[in-house]
C-alpha cells in the first residue's frame, strides 16, 4: 500500500534517518518504536505528506508519488493523528469527528446519511459517543485524543498514521486502543502505522515492528528487547 525507497528525512536539510527502505502492508498493524529523538515523529510527518523528505521516494499503491498528490486526493488515502494539540474553537465532538468526512463533501458541505453513519460508527468504536454533544475544548487530553482517533476512523482511508496516540491515555485505554487498531487492520484491510513507547502493550498487538536504532530503521516480526 505504501512503499518507502531510499528515503532520507530530517529538518533544515540535516538528515536524522537515511536510506530507509520499507513497505507498509495492508491488513497489518505496524508499530514504530525507538528512543526519543531518533526520528519517529519526523518519519510520521514525512509519510503523511506534511514534511518533504531530503531524498528518496514515498509511493502509494507502489507507483504513485505521495508528494505529487493534491491535499484533497491525499486525504482520501491517508488519515493522520499527531501529538499536536488540535485547535477547534467552539466545536462539539460530533462536529470535529464530522470533519473526517470533509475529503468527500468539503469543509462546509452538508453531511449525507452515509457520512452520518461513518461518524456515528467512529464515535461508537472509540467510546466517544457519550461525549458527542460536548465541546472539544472542555475535554481532558485523553478524551480529546480519542476524538482525534475517531475523526481519523470516520475519514475511512486505507492508511492510518498515528504518532504516539496513547500518550494521554491510561493503561486500560491504551490497551483498548491497540486492540481497536489491530481489529481495524485485520478486519477492514487497513494499513496502520503507530509510533509508541508502550512496548509491553504493542508487543501483544502489532504484526510488524519498525525499529529505529543507531540511526537505522529495521523491520522485524518481533521486538528484540
Amino acid at each position: 500500500m505504501l512503499k518507502i525507497s531510499n528515503l532520507s528525512i530530517g529538518n533544515s536539510g540535516a538528515a536524522i534517518l537515511e536510506n530507509i527502505n520499507a513497505e507498509l502492508e495492508s491488513s497489518k498493524l505496524t508499530c514504530l518504536v525507538g528512543k526519543n529523538g531518533t526520528g519517529k515523529s519526523t518519519l510520521i510527518r514525512t509519510l503523511s505528506g506534511f514534511q518533504k523528505p531530503i531524498d528518496g521516494k514515498v509511493c502509494i499503491n507502489r507507483d504513485t508519488d505521495l508528494f505529487s498528490l493534491s491535499v484533497k486526493r491525499l486525504s482520501k488515502f491517508i488519515s493522520v493523528v499527531l501529538t499536536d494539540k488540535p485547535v477547534f474553537d467552539n466545536l462539539t465532538v460530533f462536529d470535529v469527528v464530522s470533519l473526517g468526512r470533509s475529503p468527500f463533501n468539503g469543509i462546509f458541505g452538508s453531511l449525507s446519511h452515509r457520512d452520518i453513519e461513518s461518524v456515528n460508527n467512529a464515535l461508537y468504536l472509540t467510546g466517544t459517543d457519550r461525549l458527542q454533544n460536548r465541546r472539544i475544548n472542555d475535554l481532558s487530553d485523553g478524551e480529546r485524543q480519542k476524538v482525534m482517533i475517531a475523526k481519523a476512523i470516520a475519514q475511512e482511508t486505507p492508511l492510518i498514521l498515528l504518532d504516539e496516540p496513547s500518550a494521554f491515555l491510561d493503561y486500560e485505554s491504551k490497551n483498548e486502543l491497540m486492540i481497536l487498531l489491530s481489529k481495524l487492520a485485520h478486519e477492514n484491510g487497513k494499513s496502520i502505522l503507530v509510533s509508541s513507547h508502550d512496548l509491553d502493550i504493542v508487543r501483544k498487538t502489532a504484526d510488524v515492528f519498525w525499529i529505529i536504532e543507531n540511526g537505522v530503521l529495521h523491520v522485524s516480526g518481533e521486538l528484540p528487547f
